[in-house]
């Protein structure tokens, strides 16, 4: 059950923004072996005021928090971070260095599903 959050700047077309997040859903998929229905994900857009990043970033500079059950190993978080940025890449021509990603694994008993604790 990954929780996706992407911070971007405002102006991006509808279309863009889908393509963002299917590129992220397709590497969850791909990488981490989630259900393809297991999709909870959310672009947050800022004003360039609101959004402060290094000036040798790019106006496609994005933040990608990722949040899921602990468990995937090292090299499966490689892969996942890898497939994100070269799917970024390929389908909307958004330079690597424009892509940071943050992977965050809270433990199962800070998970609610259901109105239940889930560890």
């Amino acid at each position: 059950m990954p929780i996706v959050n992407v911070n971007i700047l405002k102006g991006k077309s509808a279309g863009y923004k889908k393509t963002v997040l299917d590129c992220i859903h397709a590497a969850l998929v791909k990488t981490i072996g989630i259900e393809d229905w297991d999709r909870f994900q959310r672009i947050t857009e800022y004003d360039k005021d609101d959004f402060e990043f290094p000036s040798f970033k790019t106006d496609d500079f994005m933040i990608i928090e990722l949040r899921f059950f602990p468990g995937r190993t090292k090299e499966q978080k490689g892969l996942l971070i890898e497939e994100i940025t070269s799917s970024l890449k390929s389908s909307l021509s958004v330079e690597p260095s424009d892509v940071f990603i943050v992977i965050d694994e809270p433990p199962l008993e800070n998970w609610g599903l259901g109105g239940k604790q889930k560890g």
